[in-house]
């Protein structure tokens, strides 16, 4: 058994953020990680040529300044995305042609029933107080129903329909049958409304860190040194009136407090001694992540730029169901960033691997030519596999949750505390909020230790 001052467990970028805040404190700390990696729900593979490759969550926008604070204090730089060129949508075999965030060369029904609900979805994000969601004024209507039956009550035009179901339920990698309306309305209102969460330009895909996300947490893990612990899942913590004890495969760790900074689903799997309150451990049993495949596919070069196209498309339904310009900041070799969410992501994880392959570069012949079908190399992560992440990039509540536990998301139980970017009330489900919340979580447990002298 060893002795730390804090014990955090998980080393994505809300347990790096706390560790390291607490380190920069003059605490010993202790970061607990069941991979064999650091990122969490990040991921960035350097190739042997130099290249690199974002397997996980990527993108930064305005708004965002926790993890542009933290670029800076560690001289990391960010690029913007590209967005030159035209964007695609392809509805029923269709496609469209846009600049901007709605494809007004779609009928124009159809882009005004996108556009008027864009404008309804931004007044209901108003209402959302964000530090208890489950307190607005309509949280208990907004709570009984899915983002499913609203979009059925809002959305009279099919192809508005399905664009608006593929870019809403597609953030949550679920179905729009299995997220509370409120919660939909939440997230997107901690990041400033729907044409911040939806945009690229001056949006949620405005900018990428250079070298990609590992070019952030590589050097906070090289500050935090030997505070890491690497393949260390931790299945039990017990608490007592002087500290809690962390049981990991093949160590013991003692502390005065512990922070939690897992995917809430995967919290649930560790056991607490004594009991969580029924609250916490029933939330934990109702928080589940969704599905998301995310593919890069390599070229010699990023063909669809002299083509007129920024590589941005959706296509509802389909196997490759979004696409975005995946290059480095260097622009070649040509990434594009295949991403498939919810339904379709399960539906093509059943398929062997060369017929997925397949299926993915069919789709992207159809929209980009016959270059798309001939690439240098193909990178898949399906994140529903991932052991210690549960499934996408986000966890979702169903509906009836937040209202009935959303208080029990931030507080405290005893001498755990938790951070994750779910708990964000800004930025909540970027890597910006999981920053936020490694932010406060550290700050909870050094007052806690203040109040005690």
């Amino acid at each position: 058994m060893t002795d730390f001052d804090y014990c955090v467990i998980g080393g994505g970028f809300a347990g790096l953020t706390a560790a390291l805040r607490l380190k920069q404190a003059g605490r010993s700390v202790a970061v607990l990680e069941a991979r064999d990696r650091l990122g969490g729900r990040t991921f960035t593979e350097v190739r042997a040529d130099g290249c690199w490759i974002d397997r996980g969550g990527a993108w930064i926008g305005p708004g965002q300044d926790r993890i542009q604070a933290l670029m800076n204090e560690f001289g990391v730089r960010s690029y913007r995305q590209y967005t030159d060129g035209e964007a695609m949508m392809v509805v029923d075999g269709k496609q469209y042609r846009y600049t901007g965030t709605i494809p007004w060369t779609m009928s124009p029904w159809a882009s005004m029933n996108l556009g008027a609900t864009f404008v309804e979805l931004g007044h209901m994000c108003k209402a959302i107080p964000l530090e208890a969601p489950w307190e607005a004024p309509k949280a208990g209507k907004w709570d009984r129903i899915s983002l499913a039956q609203w979009l059925d009550r809002a959305v009279w035009s099919k192809p508005a329909y399905e664009l608006l179901e593929t870019a809403i339920a597609g953030s949550y990698t679920s179905a729009a049958s299995e997220v509370s309306m409120l919660f939909a309305l939440y997230q997107m209102a901690s990041g400033g409304g729907p044409n911040f969460v939806f945009g690229v330009k001056d949006g949620a895909q405005d900018a990428r860190p250079v070298g990609g996300m590992g070019a952030l947490y590589g050097p906070m893990a090289a500050e935090l040194g030997d505070s890491i612990h690497l393949s260390q899942p931790v299945h039990r913590i017990e608490q007592d009136a002087a500290g809690v004890t962390a049981h990991a495969d093949g160590s013991t760790v003692r502390a005065h407090r512990a922070i939690v900074a897992v995917p809430l689903a995967i919290a649930g799997q560790i056991r607490y001694d004594p009991m969580l309150p029924v609250d916490r451990s029933f939330l934990h049993q109702r928080v589940p992540s969704g599905s998301i495949i995310k593919i890069s596919v390599l070229y010699d070069e990023p063909f669809w730029r002299r083509d007129g196209l920024s590589g941005q498309s959706a296509a509802p339904g389909s196997p490759a169901t979004v696409t975005i310009d995946g290059c480095t900041d260097a622009g070649r070799p040509g990434v594009l960033c295949v991403i498939s969410e919810g339904p379709i992501a399960r539906q093509i994880g059943r398929l062997d691997a060369a017929e997925r392959r397949t299926a993915i570069l069919r789709e992207l012949v159809t929209r980009f030519g016959e270059k798309a079908g001939a690439p240098v190399d193909y990178v898949e992560q399906d994140w529903s596999t991932e052991r210690y992440s549960g499934g996408g990039m986000l966890s979702h509540t169903p509906t009836g949750v937040l209202t009935q536990y959303g208080h029990a998301l931030r507080e405290p139980c005893g001498r755990i505390h938790w951070a994750g970017t779910e708990s964000s009330a800004v930025m909540c489900g970027w890597v910006d909020g999981a920053i936020r919340s490694g932010e406060r979580a550290a700050s909870e447990v050094l007052q806690h230790e203040l109040a005690a002298v």
